[in-house]
């Protein structure tokens, strides 16, 4: 949290076209801000959340779409 907070908000959203070069061991994967974000980021999050819950489930732990609700 002392990390996330020393980042400046304006910065960060004052390039979203920007490009990223993503290393991997078949070579430099480009991306604008805005695409690593929703084609790689949010995916990603998604992907591991959805494990985790199976993972949960699978060894009995009580937890259904409920508990991803927000409370009225």
């Amino acid at each position: 949290m002392a990390f996330v907070k020393t980042l400046d908000p304006e910065t960060i959203d004052s390039d979203e076209d920007g490009v990223l070069q993503i290393p991997t061991p078949n070579g430099d994967i480009p991306f604008t801000r805005r695409d690593y974000f929703m084609k790689f980021v949010l995916p990603n999050f998604y992907f591991h959340v959805t494990s985790a819950y199976a993972n949960l489930r699978a060894c009995g732990v009580d937890i259904g779409k409920r508990d991803y609700l927000a409370a009225p």
